[in-house]
């Protein structure tokens, strides 16, 4: 039995709380009185714990503040919820009560017969300090709890019902009925994971005084794009609309729909409540604790380096997880601060930089150093002509690891530049750890891939690295181009060139089918050290159009400008990658779109676009010789051609694919009416953003993984929960209004470029600020499933003290109720 006295988190009956809570526009509050009313004195109540039993009965209360008529809602609730309990499978049935007599709540031997109890309120004071005590007392006992709708406006001066609840209406919120959409995204709980990700449905939208995110685990957010949600209540993109949580030893549910009668006739809505009453009812299991932030830990795993050292952590570039749980992460090049730079093309030593791979391994908590490699890769910052991003740019495990130890990494050697042309080798290698000390060996290289890049200019290199589960290694590499000479906009400037190889036509790289640039290759690398290609890439190598000679087969994607971060998930395997964008900081009606910052789901070979188009398909302008500076045409998107003088691949390219996430200074996915043609007006006036909940600015694409939580460990005490398998992480290296979130996007259409369904952001898990992860370098799940993250530091070109491994694990405990006590035994 549960013995509860009256808490002393009573209500406050004071002129001043009143004022406030009417002025939110909590109907039906009862008038104040100026004076506190006093504590009654202390009693207890024995409530069976847990309530109920295998003969589930559920209560709604239904008692209103209100005078007059009640509602028509209450007796569209009470049938609809009367249905819920005699339908389903017979193990999911249940009884039901319904009273407007508040005295149940101070009668411990009825109130305990109840496993669950939906509140189907108007506003108001609809009990007094003893009755709330007994319900407090009932939740403690470990009993559950519906709220429905105005039930968010009851008992308006408790700190404990709000609590419960979750959040408080808003005043001056729409008060009509509007068809909107409803983004369902958790798909596990069993009030949501039966009905459609976008939900749409007419009801009455309430917004709220303060939004619960991260308080409360939320379960449905509506998109406030699609209806008026008021302009000065709203909550924005990040709108709940159903949650859920532990509460105060029970369990409790809310939703804000059911604010129309015919809510109660729809057969989804009736699904949302049916899943909501059986976890509150102890019937089922469910997780409610996933997505409040408070149940996850960031832990820096790393000490900043020793003075003039890299010995726990290079310039951060990548990391991958070992199955033993071991983490290897890369730095590009880029020295210590301390030490000098070279950047003389006289001097031998221009540009020679150490691409270190460290290992951490958890089982000691401690960093060993595995080996460096002398790259071409440290010149410090400066103009485009001066700094470089080439180096040790990405790491890749051999699928056999734990047998044999290979290590994959992508490379730019120092010994293989040529000063007089400014031309490099850029190569993916394998070299072989021993899996005893963690250190590499250097002899053991065998070079799969090599291929020619410049160096007379910076930047755009490229570098991340995935496997499929088909043994196919898949290779990013940037377009290797300066974007100084375009303006920001399309690097397509045929003119600046070093010894006759340019350096601003991304035109010679990333859109050119003969080069290897501004891909993502796909090989299969064989034991010997070589490779062969497999089925479905872009090209085969061997095509006879415009005379033959003309592609690579190595090629997957084309037309990526700086992809630093690929992931593929190998349940499906399907490819997952973002890109850096130009510098344009607006759009321009004479050369195209703004700066875009992109991320797609690469289900098929294709061309991505760059340097013709971006985002969904919005074409840049050309340009070529003798003048560039003067704009030829638009590019046409469905049949773009590659008329560089710097082109040695194919003229008619492949038709770009959209892209499913872009975004600029002025927001996300910005898009613009088009002409006859299909040319966007680039009219900033006339944009509108199609992804309300990212923002660009300073901003660099930092692709993530897609979480798997049955390919983690079964045993994990850390690893993330089951809500976030199939989603998406996508982040920027900047941490303000830029992306740090998780997506699901809609099979169906997510291949062809179709946007986000839902969206959540992980910036108070993955946390932002200076003391936080605040320059997103990479991000990938360990076996244990927990998320391990490179910050990059505060400065660019080198390491400092902020520079770090990071590990977030979750610690919020199993799903509820218990095993031993649900109602009806395990599920």
């Amino acid at each position: 039995m549960h013995l509860r006295g009256l808490s002393t988190r009573r209500q406050t009956w004071v002129a001043t709380v009143t004022t406030g809570i009417v002025a939110a526009g909590l109907m039906s509050a009862p008038a104040a009185d100026a004076r506190p009313v006093p504590e009654p004195p202390p009693t207890t109540m024995s409530v069976k714990s847990p309530p109920g039993g295998a003969n589930v009965r559920v209560l709604i209360f239904h008692g209103s503040a209100a005078a007059g008529d009640e509602s028509p809602l209450v007796n569209a609730g009470i049938e609809a919820i009367e249905k819920i309990g005699l339908s389903g499978p017979a193990d999911r049935r249940f009884k039901v009560e319904a009273t407007k007599d508040a005295s149940v709540f101070t009668d411990g031997t009825r109130l305990g017969r109840f496993n669950a109890i939906v509140f189907l309120t108007g506003g108001g004071d609809v009990l007094d300090p003893e009755q709330e005590a007994g319900l407090e007392a009932y939740m403690e006992a470990g009993g559950g709890f519906v709220g429905i709708h105005d039930a968010a406006r009851a008992e308006p001066y408790s700190e404990w019902f709000t609590g419960l609840v979750g959040a408080r209406p808003a005043a001056g919120g729409p008060a009509n009925v509007q068809r909107a959409v409803v983004e369902v995204g958790d798909r596990r709980h069993p009030a949501t994971k039966e009905l459609p990700v976008q939900w749409k449905r007419p009801d009455k939208w309430l917004n709220w005084a303060k939004n619960p995110s991260g308080n409360v685990h939320t379960v449905a957010r509506v998109r406030e794009s699609t209806y008026q949600p008021g302009s000065s209540t709203a909550n924005g993109w990040d709108h709940p609309v159903s949650w859920c949580r532990d509460y105060d030893g029970g369990r409790s549910f809310y939703t804000g729909m059911g604010g129309t009668v015919s809510s109660y006739d729809e057969s989804d809505f009736r699904t949302h409540l049916r899943g909501a009453l059986l976890w509150t009812a102890r019937l089922v299991q469910a997780d409610c604790t996933a997505t409040i932030t408070g149940n996850y830990k960031a832990e820096r795993l790393t000490q900043p380096n020793q003075p003039g050292q890299n010995d726990q952590i290079g310039e951060p570039h990548g990391l991958v997880t070992a199955p033993d749980g071991r983490v290897l992460y890369i730095g590009r090049g880029g020295a210590d601060s301390s030490q000098p730079v070279i950047t003389d093309w006289n001097n031998p030593d221009i540009g020679k930089g150490k691409g270190e791979i460290h290992v951490y391994d958890p089982r000691t908590k401690k960093v060993t150093l595995a080996g460096a490699l002398t790259v071409f890769g440290n010149k410090g910052g400066g103009d485009e002509l001066i700094k470089v991003e080439e180096g040790l740019l990405g790491i890749e495990l051999d699928p056999r690891f734990e047998e044999n130890g290979w290590v994959y990494l992508h490379y730019t050697p120092h010994a293989r530049i040529n000063r007089d042309t400014r031309m490099a080798e850029r190569r993916v290698s394998r070299f072989t750890l021993d899996l005893a000390t963690s250190k590499l060996d250097l002899g053991s290289e065998k070079v799969l891939l090599k291929w020619p890049v410049q160096i007379h200019s910076c930047c755009h290199a490229g570098g991340g690295m995935a496997w499929d589960s088909k043994g196919n290694l898949y290779i990013a590499t940037g377009d290797n181009n300066s974007s100084r000479f375009s303006d920001g906009y399309s690097g397509n400037n045929p003119e600046p060139n070093h010894k006759g190889v340019s350096f601003a036509d991304a035109r010679r790289t990333a859109g050119n089918t003969n080069n290897l640039n501004g891909k993502i290759l796909r090989i299969h690398p064989e034991p010997d050290g070589t490779y062969t290609l497999p089925e479905g890439n872009l090209f085969t190598g061997r095509e006879t159009d415009e005379g033959g000679g003309k592609t690579r087969g190595e090629i997957y994607v084309m037309g990526v400008r700086n992809p630093a971060r690929i992931f593929v998930d190998k349940t499906t395997d399907i490819l997952y990658a973002g890109w850096v964008g130009p510098d344009a900081s607006a759009p321009s009606t004479t050369w195209g779109p703004a700066k875009y910052d992109t991320f797609a789901v690469i289900t098929q070979a294709g061309n991505r676009g760059w340097p013709y188009c971006m985002g969904n398909k919005q074409p840049y302008r050309d340009r070529n010789l003798p003048d560039p500076t003067k704009p030829l045409g638009w590019y046409d998107c469905d049949h773009p051609k590659n008329e560089s003088p710097n082109n040695d691949g194919l003229v008619n390219l492949p038709p770009v694919t959209g892209n499913n996430i872009w975004y600029s200074p002025q927001g996300g996915a910005p898009d613009f009416p088009r002409d006859a043609n299909g040319v966007p007006s680039y009219k900033q006036e006339e944009s509108t953003y199609l992804l309300p909940w990212l923002k660009g600015g300073g901003q660099a694409a930092m692709n993530g993984p897609v979480y798997r939580y049955d390919a983690v460990s079964a045993t994990s005490d850390v690893k993330w929960p089951a809500y976030w398998d199939g989603k998406w992480f996508v982040g920027d290296f900047y941490d303000a209004d830029q992306p740090r979130n998780a997506v699901i996007t809609d099979p169906k259409t997510h291949g062809d470029g179709g946007l986000p369904v839902h969206s959540e952001s992980l910036k108070k898990i993955v946390p932002i600020g200076n003391d936080g992860i605040k320059n997103l370098m990479d991000w990938k799940f360990g076996p244990d499933g927990a998320l391990y993250v490179l910050d990059y530091g505060r400065g660019f070109f080198t390491s400092d003290a902020k520079s770090a491994l990071w590990r977030v694990t979750y610690t919020g405990g199993a799903p509820t109720a218990a095993a031993d006590q649900l109602a009806r035994g395990t599920q």
